[in-house]
């Protein structure tokens, strides 16, 4: 008897993750990308020395922006489901440029090795997170396309 209640239990919650799990994981990473976004369109980022010590041939204040709002455009559509493929494919480039960022100036990141990292390589490597979270969500939420039956005469 105790174990039945306990597997009851167990099936419930397992239901429930998978019912919820996907949505929720998406609707945490709108609020993140549009959270993130808006820090940075209003000027109160942390990273603009980051950006500005890596992307040194941009004019940080525009590129901020421009960075922000592509942000909010990320988050606005996870939190819609709004051209999600658009959404995930911007989000992936945004990614890139993080990890591009990682590689063109190392010692911005770690302190002489991989695996001693500065707080701004924590930043960064937490976006692996942030990258797997988002493969999961659009391998869960995008539908291949169809071939529409007036396009097969």
């Amino acid at each position: 008897m105790h174990n039945a209640f306990l597997q009851s239990i167990d099936v419930r919650i397992l239901q429930w993750l998978q019912r919820y799990g996907v949505s929720l994981l998406r609707i945490s990473l709108g609020i993140v990308f549009l959270w993130f976004g808006l820090l940075k369109v209003l000027g109160m980022s942390p990273v603009g020395y980051v950006v500005q010590s890596v992307y040194t041939l941009l004019p940080l204040g525009q590129f901020l922006v421009i960075l922000g709002l592509f942000e909010i455009v990320v988050g606005i559509g996870l939190l819609t489901k709004r051209a999600l493929r658009l959404v995930f494919a911007l989000l992936w480039i945004e990614m890139l440029g993080t990890f591009i960022a990682l590689a063109s100036a190392p010692a911005l990141f770690m302190r002489g090795s991989l695996f001693a990292l500065t707080v701004e390589g924590e930043f960064v490597i937490k976006n692996l997170v942030l990258v797997a979270a988002s493969m999961v969500v659009a391998g869960a939420t995008i539908r291949p396309w169809q071939r529409d039956s007036r396009d097969a005469r």
